[in-house]
């Protein structure tokens, strides 16, 4: 199993000084990232450039994704509901400099937790996961476009990071308290249907996700402190550990999409982290390149 340390190389670090650094995206040169705890989205260029790009007090801001005019989604855990702001003011959404933002969709009538991760297709359709409390009531919902808004997936045990693959068919979500990557099969219309596991995850609840060209997922899992890439079937080909430090999140991006973004923090609560800011982003270059979305 090659690891980074058995390459002869260790994640570099990108930016810091975060609370609870969430939801990496890639786009258009730069990473876009929510700070749960820190109420705000950031982006961050290469050369670790970090900007705040909406502030968000008491938004609790988790799973991000893009409409096709460029106009940002942002997943609000508390409020259950998604929210719409342009970062360069050039749609309706609202400009993010200054906080202002719009509710894209309220779910707070199909979501009785609080919200979770999101991903988000070509055409602008978000499917965004529960952060359920009971086993078996996870739900996916999906919101078009417009804001209209549908249960697209029930029965989930905690539905986390999500990604679609590149002919826009599949979608797999991380399942945390079931700890499995589960496919469904996704249709013209948006819809999901024949929940299948990919991969089962018995030591450990996976959380953020990303895939790879080889079919590969990468998945953050927390308590186990590290870093994985899974393949389909569950074998693990690369373990990156975060020390001490909760492996969250990662996105591959960069122009080759070759850059593995991983985004670690030193606890989960509000509480505990008041006042701290121990979060980090960190990148490592990877052989296989990223696919699909997000």
């Amino acid at each position: 199993m090659m690891t980074p340390e058995s390459a002869g190389t260790r994640p570099s670090p990108l930016t810091d000084g975060l609370v609870f650094a969430e939801g990496p995206r890639w786009r258009a040169g730069r990473l876009w990232f929510s700070d749960m705890h820190g109420e705000a989205v950031h982006t961050t260029t290469l050369d670790g450039k970090t900007t705040r790009v909406l502030a968000l007090p008491g938004e609790k801001p988790s799973g991000l994704g893009f409409l096709p005019d460029g106009s940002a989604l942002v997943v609000a855990m508390k409020r259950r509901a998604l929210l719409r702001f342009a970062p360069d003011g050039s749609s309706s959404g609202g400009s993010g400099t200054d906080g202002s933002f719009t509710v894209h969709a309220d779910l707070a009538d199909l979501v009785s937790d609080e919200l979770n991760d999101m991903v988000v297709d070509a055409t602008g359709v978000a499917y965004v996961g529960s952060y359920n409390t009971e086993p078996g009531t996870g739900v996916i919902v999906r919101v078009t476009p417009d804001g209209s808004a549908a249960i697209a997936a029930t029965g989930l045990e905690f539905p986390n990071g999500s990604v679609i693959t590149p002919d826009g068919r599949t979608l797999i979500v991380a399942e945390s308290k079931g700890r499995r990557l589960t496919a469904f099969d996704l249709d013209d219309q948006g819809n999901l249907a024949q929940p299948r596991t990919v991969a089962t995850t018995p030591d450990a609840a996976p959380d953020g996700i990303a895939l790879d060209a080889a079919g590969a997922i990468w998945a953050a899992f927390p308590l186990a402190q590290e870093f994985r890439r899974i393949l389909p079937g569950g074998e693990v080909t690369d373990r990156i550990s975060t020390g001490e430090r909760m492996a969250i999140a990662c996105t591959l991006g960069g122009d080759d999409r070759r850059t593995l973004f991983l985004l670690s923090a030193k606890n989960w609560s509000a509480d505990a982290l008041a006042g701290a800011r121990t979060s980090v982003v960190e990148t490592l270059h990877v052989p296989i390149p990223g696919a699909g979305l997000p």
